[in-house]
Parts: C-alpha cells; sequence; structure tokens
C-alpha cells in the first residue's frame, strides 16, 4: 500500500476518540545494556557530551548503551513492546520532543516502549562544536544528493570504515537490547513473540541491520521506519517481519531506500506498508502517521487487548 496524505481521516479519527485523552504515567526504567564496558569498543576515550536542544537533548559519543523503559499502566499493558532507535545520522542520538510524542503516543495503546540509547561515532570536541553552530537560515529545501539503491541499501558512505564498525556496534546493541527486553517479558507485562523495532532516521538502519543479523531472539517480529532506511545490503528473511514504512515524498535517497524495501517485500508477498507524505523533510509528527500506525498494529494482531477489539468493533 502506498498512500500519499492518506490517512482515511474517518477510521483515524475514530481511533484517537476513543483511545485515553491522555496516556497513562509511564513507569521509567533507566538500565545499561551491559554489565561493565560494552564489548567492541573498550577503547573508546571521548566522554560523553549532551547538549540540550528544544525540548529535548543531543547526545554526542554514547560508549556505554542503556535503555530507557517506558511502560504502561499494567491494567492497559497489552504487550506488545517497541524498541526504540533515536536517529542522528549514527555521530549522535536525537532525544527530541519527536520521541517522546512517539512514546506517548504507543504506551496510550499500552505498547511498551524501551529506548535504546545505542553506540555511534566517536567525536572530538571540535567536531562536535562545529555539529552545533548556528547555522544561517535556510534558502530553500534541503537538496539531497542522488545515489543508486541497490539491494534497498541507502548507505551515503558504504566504504567508510568508521561508519561501517559503529553501525555493526549498534546493530550488536539492537540485539543485545530484543534479548533483554524479550528476558523481562514477565515483569514488564511483555509478550516475547510481540516485540519489534520503531528506527527513525539511522535507527531504522539499525533496525533492518538488526533484522540481517537473524540470530535467535534478537530479531524483531515487526519494524516501523519512520523515514529510516536501511545502511546495508539487504535480503528478504525467510521469516520476514512485517513493515510500516513512513517517509516523506522530497527525502531524496531516504525515500528511494524505502520505496526499494517495500518492492522487495511486495515481490515475496510479505507484508509491508509504505506511506509517502507530500509534506516538507522533517515535519512529520505522530498526529500524521499515528491513526494508520496504531490500525495497522490491530490489524497485524501486534495490538490484542481486548480495550483494543472493542475499539475496532465500534468503528
Amino acid at each position: 500500500m502506498i498512500c500519499r496524505k492518506a490517512l482515511l481521516p474517518g477510521l483515524a479519527a475514530a481511533f484517537l476518540a476513543l483511545a485515553p485523552a491522555s496516556p497513562a504515567i509511564a513507569q521509567q526504567y533507566t538500565l545499561n545494556l551491559y554489565d561493565g564496558p560494552a564489548p567492541g569498543s573498550q577503547d573508546w576515550t571521548e566522554p560523553l557530551v549532551v547538549n540540550p536542544k528544544g525540548l529535548g537533548e543531543e547526545r554526542y559519543n554514547t560508549t556505554q548503551p542503556r535503555l530507557l523503559v517506558y511502560l504502561p499502566d499494567p491494567q492497559q499493558a497489552d504487550g506488545a513492546a517497541v524498541v526504540l532507535l533515536p536517529g542522528g545520522g549514527l555521530r549522535v542520538l536525537g532525544m527530541g520532543s519527536y520521541i517522546q510524542d512517539t512514546i506517548d503516543l504507543l504506551n496510550a495503546q499500552g505498547v511498551a516502549v524501551i529506548v535504546l540509547e545505542y553506540r555511534t561515532l566517536q567525536r572530538t570536541p571540535e567536531e562536535i562544536a562545529q555539529a552545533t553552530a548556528p547555522r544561517p537560515p535556510s534558502s530553500g529545501p534541503i537538496e539531497f544528493p542522488s545515489m543508486e539503491i541497490r539491494k534497498a541499501n541507502a548507505n551515503p558512505s558504504p566504504d567508510d570504515p568508521a561508519m561501517n564498525e559503529v553501525l555493526g556496534l549498534a546493530v550488536a546493541d539492537g540485539q543485545a537490547a530484543l534479548r533483554l527486553v524479550r528476558s523481562k517479558a514477565a515483569q514488564w507485562h511483555i509478550d516475547p513473540d510481540r516485540v519489534g523495532m520503531f528506527g527513525t532516521s539511522a535507527g531504522g538502519g539499525v533496525a533492518f541491520g538488526t533484522m540481517m543479523a537473524g540470530e535467535d531472539g534478537a530479531t524483531p517480529d515487526f519494524i516501523v521506519s519512520n523515514f529510516g532506511p536501511a545502511l546495508q545490503d539487504i535480503a528478504v528473511p525467510d521469516k520476514a517481519p512485517p513493515l510500516f514504512l513512513i517517509t516523506e515524498a522530497g527525502h531524496g535517497p531516504v525515500t528511494d531506500g524505502l520505496i526499494a524495501l517495500f518492492q522487495m517485500w511486495n515481490k515475496e508477498r510479505e507484508p509491508a506498508e509504505l506511506h509517502v507524505y507530500d509534506v516538507p523533510n522533517f515535519s512529520m509528527t505522530p498526529d500524521l502517521w499515528g491513526p494508520r500506525l496504531i490500525e495497522w498494529m490491530a490489524e497485524r494482531e501486534i495490538l490484542k487487548t481486548e480495550a483494543e477489539e472493542v475499539r475496532r468493533d465500534e468503528l
């Protein structure tokens, strides 16, 4: 399914009207992903840098991955869970209001959300200062360089050893996160067979990399990708997870990469849904794509609670 600015407004409005006006207060836990130094980056020396930005923050030089756990009220818990992977080009983790809005959307439906702060590229103080320096106002839309997409790989730097190394480490973090979440299934009221990944920007690349790694207990049951294409060659797995793909029409290789993923899944008759919105880049919010995502999760039986079934029956 490909649509442009199509949200099935009547159905979407019904879902939002029947959902809680605001999410239950989330119980938050912060857990280190590993006992001791993260394997593979023990020699990294650049310190963590956290810069406030807007209503959130940017995190540079993540060396020790963490899980930020947001659980819905146990009485409303559906059993579904997502590992949420922020974006930032593997160079930074953007932890802004967009991430919190996504958490709120999913918690309101009884979905547990576990934010993974995965490892990112080591950057010097000078590089961070340059990255965070004020920029002049843009005179027009961002121009993305063209590139040929092969095997759904939209990595702009496929031959960069440092970026490939950090992608591999981030994927290892994704695998470890899925194992840890499933190990906590009883404690967190989670069904271990309904644990997916939600990647934004480079976080989508981490999600698809985790899928391709293909280790038992460490692959996602479904993937939601928000302008987050694959950053490596993709082949449709034997047990392909359902995909829900979101992007803007003018996001260059990101758009092309997600279209390529959809086409690969569609060719193999595997479940995938793609939404391409004709809106300015980086303007999408959960208000735009959230209602259809919740519908899709119910249709795929990722959401299964009695309350959700009642909402569907009343539509």
